[in-house]
């Protein structure tokens, strides 16, 4: 069984390289592991794979020693737990307002005494039988994470709860719907909103993160303390490279 490369990251106190995925593109997970990435947070909150795509993304994780963090389009909880069955390292979940949704998703995804999640020892994150079920039930509590994210101003105000939950791993903010919300109310800017994530996870001794591009956001994050930073994805890299390559074009003499 592998080991996460978050989590040894987070343990070590150093950021994980994170970038993201959204279609099936195996050759993207050894690309990202080649790079020196730790984590790829694959999205299926608005894209969709196959359940047997997902399985192949999984399996070139494990054989290329990259994590894959799923965002999960569901919180049917043996759904959840299929995704961490079939190799994934760990999972986001978004829209986590309250404390006791953060609670549910521990439940759904952690072993007692954490949770309640179902065992089955069969699956690729358990090598596909490990003997002993107590070693296997240990590993997945130490290696596998949970990641919320905090995408409402409801969230913001129970961050200091959200962030105490025992079992969730990494609070991840987005921008996206967290600053469209709160353009929308006025009651605090994203900078604020990200002042007390970050303050509510260090009293706690919560990873924290989020999108980190460009350059001078990473910065402005990581010296707030975020660990778990995102810089690229597919979209960024094939049209970079194809606006740098037809260029070449051009060049035609």
């Amino acid at each position: 069984m592998r080991k996460s490369k978050t989590l040894a990251r987070i343990r070590a106190g150093e950021h994980v390289r994170t970038c993201v995925l959204g279609h099936y593109i195996p050759a993207y997970i050894c690309h990202a592991a080649r790079a020196g990435y730790d984590c790829i947070w694959l999205d299926l909150e608005h894209r969709a794979l196959t359940i047997h795509q997902n399985q192949a993304l999984f399996a070139f994780s494990h054989l290329y020693d990259i994590d894959i963090m799923v965002r999960a389009p569901t919180l049917e909880k043996t759904g959840l737990y299929r995704y961490l069955e079939d190799g994934a390292a760990g999972l986001m979940i978004p829209h986590v307002s309250t404390a006791e949704k953060a609670r549910m998703l521990v439940d759904s995804v952690k072993f007692p005494p954490l949770g309640d999640r179902g065992i089955d020892n069969a699956g690729l994150d358990a090598d596909f039988h490990i003997h002993d079920p107590d070693e296997y039930v240990e590993w997945v509590n130490r290696e596998t994470f949970l990641c919320v994210q905090i995408e409402t101003p409801e969230a913001v105000h129970n961050i200091d709860e959200i962030a105490a939950v025992e079992g969730v791993s990494i609070v991840f903010v987005g921008p996206g719907d967290l600053g469209l919300r709160l353009r929308q109310s006025g009651e605090m800017t994203l900078d604020e909103a990200w002042d007390k994530v970050a303050a509510a996870c260090k009293k706690h001794g919560k990873a924290f993160g989020g999108p980190a591009m460009p350059q001078s956001e990473m910065q402005k994050r990581h010296e707030m303390g975020a660990q778990f930073l995102v810089n690229a994805s597919e979209f960024g890299a094939f049209s970079q490279a194809l606006a740098e390559n037809v260029k070449q074009f051009d060049e035609l003499t």
